[in-house]
């Protein structure tokens, strides 16, 4: 399973409590304990109005290949369980999750326990894709004994580990074919909780649907996020390095800034309302076609990249397949991206079209962490390139 971005948030809750289970969780004969600190946020989702989840407990362990039924689980229990839009936290929002005292040590595993649908609560769990209706969320390995990511939490005697809980629903959710349903299928990323940043405005023009605002290292989305009623986005937290600003937006050319420079506990203001954001209009092209992986269930992303002239490579776009057909469809720029070189402020960014990248896409399909890929392909106006993928 690809490795995604995921899961939770939390706006106000009325009981939070700890239950640690099973003794020490394997720090035995010392005592020492430290302060564990979880925030949750969330990324934009693509084609949804909302995704809402109904959590009722997180859970942490020493041990990577723990049971669920092995002693040694502390456990965060919210009592009742908390519905929330995961979608209401962008922008920097962190909703508060809480903190406790946990045995010092490394943790390696955490469980994201949700509430079944049921007939009380039909939609403790759904999505609302754009424009429609309300629709019940599969979530097969979500109750019982939860979702399970691997994590790298040390938490130190007598100190605060502060990390959070993030969630990609654009890559999480899966549409499967033609029967109406909707799965979720996410990993948890758990990330230090930083200051450290990077803020800027778009044109009122790009607040529509579709619209995508994200950093990248290498042509890979490190940290996502929409635009508010303002043109304001802010991308937080973000670890410290150098990283490409990307932004997407229907019927519009993709305006990149590189090298955007993100110090420890800083934000970094890439331009003001003054000198928003707002690349030219572009007529586009699509491409289409479908993976195949022998499964039932077909649990894989297709990701369309553009290498700029200089050596950068940016990701125009990245989601998953239909669970059940495999097909994926983007319809995409053709018109030359805009790049400009960061700047430090009160200096204007100064972009420019950069020619011999116009409507050449590489295309990378991947499943069961095997990728393949294909191109570059040149797209044209109105035009559709075919491409599958097969994998064993």
């Amino acid at each position: 399973m690809k490795f995604r971005r995921i899961l939770s948030a939390l706006l106000s809750f009325t009981a939070l409590s700890l239950v640690s289970c099973g003794g020490d969780g394997g720090i035995s004969g010392t005592g020492a304990a430290g302060t564990l600190h979880l925030s949750l946020g969330d990324a934009p989702s693509c084609g949804y109005d909302a995704v809402n989840i109904t959590v009722q407990k997180v859970r942490v362990h020493q041990s990577a290949s723990a049971a669920d039924s092995d002693p040694g689980w502390s456990e965060i229990v919210l009592a009742p369980a908390m519905r929330v839009d995961l979608l209401t936290l962008t922008n920097g929002m962190l909703a508060e999750l809480g903190q406790t005292q946990l045995p010092a040590g490394k943790y390696t595993q955490l469980r994201l326990v949700l509430a079944a649908n049921d007939a009380a609560h039909p939609f403790a769990n759904s999505v609302v894709p754009t424009g429609g209706s309300e629709i019940a969320l599969t979530t097969p390995s979500g109750q019982q004994s939860g979702i399970k990511a691997n994590i790298d939490i040390e938490v130190a005697a007598n100190q605060l580990a502060d990390f959070v809980i993030d969630f990609d629903a654009c890559k999480s959710i899966l549409k499967a074919g033609a029967s109406g349903k909707y799965l979720l299928e996410p990993v948890i990323q758990v990330v230090p909780h930083l200051v450290s940043g990077v803020a800027g405005f778009v044109h009122s023009s790009l607040l529509a649907a579709g619209t995508g605002i994200s950093l990248q290292q290498a042509g890979e989305p490190m940290k996502s996020t929409l635009a508010d009623s303002r043109g304001f986005f802010l991308l937080q937290p973000v670890a410290p390095g150098s990283y490409d600003l990307v932004i997407t937006a229907p019927g519009r050319a993709t305006a990149v800034v590189t090298g955007v420079p993100v110090a420890m506990n800083i934000v970094t203001s890439v331009n003001t309302d003054l000198t928003v954001i707002n690349p030219p209009t572009s007529g586009s092209g699509t491409l289409d076609g479908a993976v195949k992986t022998g499964a039932a269930s077909i649990d894989a992303t297709v990701s369309a990249a553009q290498g700029l002239t200089g050596g950068t490579t940016i990701t125009v776009v990245d989601g998953p397949v239909d669970a059940t057909t495999g097909a994926y469809a983007y319809a995409l720029a053709i018109a030359p991206p805009v790049a400009a070189p960061y700047a430090v402020l009160p200096a204007s960014l100064m972009f420019s079209a950069d020619t011999t990248a116009a409507g050449r896409f590489t295309l990378k399909a991947t499943a069961g962490g095997v990728s393949e890929s294909a191109g570059p392909l040149t797209l044209t106006s109105g035009a559709s390139i075919h491409t599958n993928f097969t994998f064993p």
